[in-house]
């Protein structure tokens, strides 16, 4: 008697490597796609909502709501990904920016850059709102791609 392996029987399934093959969601629980109104509009908060909270707070809540909307809506729609995504960056910037100018309030200069870095900010946001709105893809300028 042989104990070598024997071949799987003929039509029989390939044998089982112990990973179940993933099997798509059941309907209605999947990320369902938006519309194009829905992703503008998504898009266009994802940038309002900071440009609002940034004055409001110096600058330390305007990641909220476009870190949510990132996550939420990432795989929902391509557009409010890239705007969502683009908010977020601009945010990341900032943030290093606004410690970097608090570090140099030691010397003065940090008290004039810290509000510029906001204004700044603040106005790239509201590019970005008014190009989500009108439905262009927009990256925003002196922006590195950090989250995309």
């Amino acid at each position: 008697m042989s104990t070598a392996p024997q071949d799987p029987q003929p039509g029989a399934d390939a044998p089982q490597s112990g990973t179940p093959t993933p099997q798509p969601p059941p309907p209605g629980f999947g990320p369902t796609p938006m519309s194009p109104t829905e992703e503008r509009n998504l898009g266009m908060v994802a940038h309002v909502v900071p440009a609002v909270l940034l004055p409001l707070s110096a600058g330390t809540l305007g990641f909220v709501a476009s870190l949510v909307i990132y996550l939420i809506y990432k795989d929902r729609g391509p557009f409010v990904r890239a705007h969502a995504a683009n908010s977020l960056n601009v945010q990341i910037v900032t943030a290093i920016l606004l410690v970097i100018s608090t570090a140099l309030m030691i010397v003065l200069i940090g008290f004039l850059t810290y509000p510029v870095v906001i204004i700044a900010a603040t106005v790239i946001h509201i590019m970005g709102a008014m190009k989500a709105n009108s439905g262009e893809w927009w990256t925003p300028p002196l922006t590195p791609r950090l989250v995309s």
